[in-house]
C-alpha cells in the first residue's frame, strides 16, 4: 500500500540568499532511519488537503506553526508539547482561536517511494517561510538533531548528513535560487507542472552498489528500470539536470546517464 503523506522544504532568508531547515531521523526509525530529511509524515485520517498535513507535521516535528494570525513563540511551544502528549492538534487550534494556514504551504514537487521499498509513500513536497518570531526545534522523538544550511553547504555534506535522493534533487533544484523570493517564483512555476517523481531501481553490476535509481526522465527509464513507472517526458520543465542516483560510499550522487550531455 502507497501512503498519502506530505513534507515541508522550510526556508528562510540568510545573507547567502537563504537555508533549508533539517532534522535527523533517529536511527532506529523504520523509514530512513538516521537521516537528515526536511519535517514532514504521513496523511492523517480525516485530512482532506495535504496541506493540512504537511503543516500538523511541520508542527509536531518542528515546532513551527503556520496559522492565519502570528503566533506568539511561547505560545506556539506550549501548544507543541501538549500535541505530543497526545492532545490533537484541531482541538488545541480551536481553544486558542486559532486556524493552520494552508496557503503558506506552496507545492513543489511530488516523490514517489520506489516498488522495491517495503514502506512506500506518496508524499507531495511544499514550500514554506518560517514564520517571523518562530524558532524550530526537534522533537527528541522522532527527530533528535536538526540544522540550518544553505543548499549548497548540505549538498556537500551529503554524506555526513545521510541525505536521501529526494533531499538531494530538491536540494540541488532549489539551489538555483537567489532569494527567498525567487524560491517561492520557482516553487509556483513547478506547481504549474506538476508530475510525479517515481524512481526506478535499475540493476547495474558495474557501479558502485551495483545498481542505479532512475528518474523519470532517464533515457533507460523505461528499459532498464524495474517496478512502478511514471515517465516524464524529456521536455517536461521538471526533466532537467542528471537522471540517476548512484551509492557510491554510503551517499547517494545525483549523476547524469553515461552520454548524456546534461550538466550535473
Amino acid at each position: 500500500m502507497i501512503r498519502d503523506a506530505a513534507t515541508v522544504v522550510l526556508v528562510r532568508p540568510a545573507d547567502q540568499g537563504f537555508e533549508v531547515f533539517l532534522l535527523r531521523r533517529r536511527r532506529n526509525a523504520s523509514f530512513m532511519g538516521g537521516a537528515f530529511v526536511f519535517p514532514g509524515g504521513a496523511r492523517d485520517e480525516g485530512e482532506e488537503d495535504l496541506r493540512v498535513t504537511a503543516a500538523r507535521e511541520l508542527f509536531e516535528e518542528a515546532g513551527v506553526l503556520l496559522a492565519t494570525t502570528p503566533v506568539e513563540r511561547e505560545q506556539a511551544v506550549a501548544m507543541r508539547t501538549r500535541t505530543l502528549e497526545g492532545e490533537p492538534l484541531p482541538a488545541l487550534l480551536a481553544e486558542a482561536g486559532l486556524a493552520l494556514d494552508a496557503d503558506a504551504l506552496t507545492y513543489l514537487a511530488h516523490w514517489i517511494t520506489p516498488s522495491i521499498e517495503p514502506r512506500r509513500f506518496s508524499a507531495r513536497f511544499f514550500l514554506a517561510v518560517l514564520p517571523e518570531g518562530q524558532a524550530p526545534s526537534f522533537d527528541a522523538r522522532e527527530t533528535v538533531d536538526e540544522c540550518w544550511l544553505t543548499p549548497a553547504a548540505a549538498l556537500s555534506r551529503a554524506g555526513e548528513l545521510s541525505l536521501p535522493p529526494p533531499q538531494v534533487r530538491t536540494l540541488w533544484e532549489i539551489a538555483g535560487a537567489a532569494s527567498v523570493d525567487e524560491l517561492v517564483a520557482m516553487a509556483r512555476m513547478r506547481a504549474s507542472h506538476p508530475h510525479p517523481v517515481l524512481p526506478r531501481m535499475a540493476p547495474m553490476p558495474a557501479l558502485p552498489g551495483g545498481f542505479a535509481l532512475l528518474l523519470p526522465w532517464d533515457p533507460e527509464y523505461t528499459t532498464a528500470g524495474t517496478g512502478d513507472s511514471a515517465p516524464m517526458a524529456a521536455d517536461h520543465p521538471l526533466a532537467v539536470g542528471p537522471s540517476r542516483f548512484i551509492l557510491e560510499d554510503r551517499t547517494w550522487k545525483n549523476v547524469a546517464a553515461p552520454g548524456s550531455t546534461t550538466a550535473g
